[in-house]
């Protein structure tokens, strides 16, 4: 052990810290996490931790949800300048119009979003979870989806509802295309595919997948992806997301062999936060992201209408 994972797990137990790290994170981070998975996955953890400090490893919108689901906690976020593209894709002031142009309609935003889009909103969704919050709406209801397109597209191709989808995308996923699958598929044909909602190349390979009676391609969330490669029988799995949840699925499965899509699919985001910046997170208690209590309380609604449908 280095001296400066040591320091860390010194200041760890004496501040009662927890450290959680978005998959995506680089591998070190990953494996000085106290927990690694997906962004609501680690909020959820973060509210039912007795730690006093969450070092979340993430970008900031990541960070904020987690300061809403435990507003008695100190969160932390060792890189101020770690955004998200998507997320910044959308401001309140474009929400409001939207939603004044489509009066009645229900808003449903990506977990993906800012702490105000949240609060502005009647519901968040997650990847794994999106088809369930919007099928579990009326009918005769519009839908306003953001703030991801590729997200919202896949929705409305399996729920047939009536959408309005946002523009946005992550610059990441919008680089995925389905020529790289395909390629790849060649060359691995007993390969199964694992593709992540957000990307560019879904409704393609959705296409393809449906016109040739094809059920090795699935479309997953990152940490539903991590439980699929347990499960497959291949030992060839094509993963089309960010690159950081290879790390996670070697661990998990060293027996298999895992083919990202595009090997320059990385978020430069996600790769700020370094080991160094947690220690210098810990021992100084900052950066902090606090979301003050009546943006919290509304935004805080949103999930909670989330978490009650399942």
């Amino acid at each position: 052990m280095d001296k400066i994972t040591e320091k860390i797990n010194e200041l760890r137990d004496k501040k009662n810290a927890v450290i959680l790290a978005h998959n995506y994170q680089i591998p070190e981070v990953q494996d000085i996490a106290d927990h690694v998975g997906d962004s609501l996955g680690l909020s959820r953890i973060a509210a039912k931790t007795d730690a006093d400090i969450i070092v979340f490893c993430g970008v900031h919108f990541m960070a904020e949800t987690a300061s809403i689901l435990s507003p008695e906690k100190k969160v932390l976020l060792p890189d101020l300048e770690a955004g998200c593209s998507l997320a910044d894709s959308i401001n309140i002031d474009q929400l409001k119009d939207w939603k004044n142009k489509h009066p009645n309609s229900i808003v449903v935003s990506y977990v993906n979003t800012t702490a105000d889009i949240k609060a502005e909103s009647d519901y968040c969704c997650t990847s794994s979870n999106a088809l369930q919050v919007v099928e579990s709406r009326d009918e005769d209801k519009d839908i306003l989806f953001l703030p991801d397109m590729f997200l919202g597209a896949y929705v409305q191709n399996k729920t047939r509802r009536k959408i309005k989808i946002w523009p946005g995308e992550c610059h990441v996923h919008a680089a995925m295309k389905y020529e790289e699958i395909r390629n790849l598929r060649e060359e691995y044909p007993d390969s199964e595919v694992l593709i992540h909602p957000e990307c560019a190349c879904g409704s393609q390979a959705m296409l393809m997948a449906q016109r040739n009676n094809d059920d090795s391609i699935h479309f997953l969330s990152t940490e539903a992806m991590v439980d699929k490669s347990k499960d497959s029988k291949s030992k060839n799995l094509i993963v089309a997301t960010e690159e950081g949840i290879i790390h996670k699925m070697k661990k998990t499965c060293p027996d298999k062999n895992f083919i990202p899509i595009n090997r320059t699919a990385m978020c430069n985001f996600m790769k700020m936060i370094t080991v160094e910046k947690i220690y210098y997170t810990l021992k100084n208690e900052q950066p902090e992201i606090k979301v003050p209590e009546s943006l919290a309380n509304r935004a805080r609604l949103a999930i909670d209408r989330m978490i009650s449908i399942g």
